[in-house]
């Protein structure tokens, strides 16, 4: 872990160690609020051309089947009911600057989410509560590595009862598929995820919360489900790849990354949340971060 901005390390002579070498940049860069957060969130027309900014940086450190996995959250105009582009103008302009391909859009359900915005959702009721965030992966390459047998969920109790009947209503669908039996019986060990994702991530009790809490550390206000990033990180990337994470906050990529048996790099720039990052490695909490210049 690299305690310091993106910039500083893109910046430094510790670059050229990971350029070409990085599987997965997975990372949930500050979102491009309306209104100033702790976490050091850009403004407008400022947050377009930094975040573009960092994309030609960020595609030289992939391996040849490499990729960007990004989640940008939403927001709203200030003082108005009305959405902001803001996000969706970031995104293309990263992928222009980056030279990127779409490779798919994901949903980040959070079913858990407070009613927000408050003013329209909770006094004036005009909208309804704002419970996802977009998840875009993208890759300067047309196949990146990937694979969803690494992340197949469970049957439904119905695809087990048909599994075990061996029967399934084959024929014509209206859409014009043609569906037979065979297709449909075999049994992969689970079903293909969907692009919605859904975690609650409601836990007030982690370990690296109590671990920040018993240290009378700042608690990072805006963490990341472990299943967002275990998601990816297993999809996307093999056993002793390298992910990085250029806006770490608490860590979660990385604590993700090494459960999973993958290598990990991050940047945080905020000496607190480097701190705090420590509650998610039990056993290695005697390593130091690295302190990079500017």
């Amino acid at each position: 872990m690299y305690w310091g901005s993106v910039e500083a390390l893109l910046a430094s002579t510790r670059r050229r160690h990971y350029e070409g070498q990085v599987q997965l940049i997975f990372t949930s860069p500050p979102f491009p609020l309306n209104r100033k957060k702790r976490y050091g969130n850009r403004l407008g027309e400022e947050y377009l051309a930094w975040l573009s900014g960092l994309a030609k940086d960020f595609a030289s450190l992939l391996t040849k089947d490499g990729s960007i996995v990004m989640e940008i959250g939403n927001s709203w105009n200030a003082g108005k009911p009305t959405m902001s582009t803001l996000g969706l103008r970031a995104l293309l302009r990263f992928m222009e600057a980056g030279q990127l391909n779409l490779c798919q859009q994901f949903i980040c359900h959070n079913p858990a989410r407070l009613p927000t915005p408050a003013q329209w959702v909770n006094i004036e009721r005009i909208r309804v509560k704002d419970t996802f965030t977009h998840v875009w992966w993208m890759s300067p390459y047309d196949k990146p590595k990937a694979s969803n047998v690494k992340v197949l969920k469970g049957y439904s109790r119905s695809m087990l009862g048909l599994l075990q009947a061996g029967t399934y209503n084959a024929g014509t669908r209206p859409s014009g598929h043609k569906i037979g039996d065979k297709s449909f019986l075999a049994d992969n060990g689970g079903a293909i995820p969907s692009n919605v994702l859904t975690f609650a991530n409601t836990s007030s009790s982690d370990e690296y919360r109590n671990y920040c809490l018993e240290r009378n550390i700042d608690v990072h206000p805006a963490r990341m489900s472990p299943g967002l990033a275990e998601f990816f990180v297993r999809m996307l990337s093999d056993k002793g790849d390298l992910v990085f994470d250029p806006f770490a906050g608490s860590n979660t990529t990385g604590a993700v990354a090494e459960r999973l048996g993958r290598r990990w790099l991050c940047t945080e720039p905020l000496p607190e949340y480097v701190e705090g990052s420590r509650g998610r490695f039990p056993t290695a909490r005697a390593g130091a971060a690295i302190e990079l210049a500017g």
